[in-house]
């Protein structure tokens, strides 16, 4: 029986590891929103032709990929953080430091879900994993994307 109570004492602290984790991801998710919005309405000059939609549509990806990771919270029993990532949202009207900073983000949500997805693993729910390993890829060809656009 003691056995069995510190499996059930090592999943729920696995749980809770892998809601903190979320949460650090949501919080990526709400600072891309809030990014490629402000880029979207300041990008300007021959860039803005395309910039300006791909921007909205990183937007558009970004609140998907916040969905998946607040239902994975609540499936987990956790509290789903509010506010973004407090890392400052570079001001500029430059559509390479746009990219730049867009690609530090995107950078910094693969390297959120790699860590995830081992924990979800650990965790055992196949469900949970297939969902947020979607996201991981998604984030992953968003960094080639940009690392390509980045190039001159």
């Amino acid at each position: 029986m003691a056995h069995h109570q510190s499996d059930v004492e090592e999943t729920a602290m696995s749980e809770k590891e892998l809601v903190e984790s979320l949460n650090r991801a949501l919080a990526w998710e709400l600072r891309a929103i809030a990014l490629y919005s402000h880029y979207s309405a300041y990008v300007s000059g021959i860039h803005r032709l395309y910039l300006a939609d791909h921007f909205n549509n990183e937007v558009n990806e970004s609140v998907t990929h916040a969905a998946t990771v607040r239902s994975a919270i609540v499936k987990l029993d956790g509290t789903a953080i509010t506010e973004r990532d407090a890392t400052p949202i570079l001001h500029t009207s430059n559509y390479k430091e746009m990219l730049a900073e867009a690609y530090e983000t995107e950078k910094k949500a693969v390297e959120t879900y790699s860590e995830i997805l081992p924990l979800v693993e650990k965790i055992g729910d196949t469900e949970l994993f297939d969902s947020l390993e979607v996201v991981y890829f998604d984030e992953q060809r968003s960094v080639e994307e940009l690392r390509m656009m980045l190039k001159d």
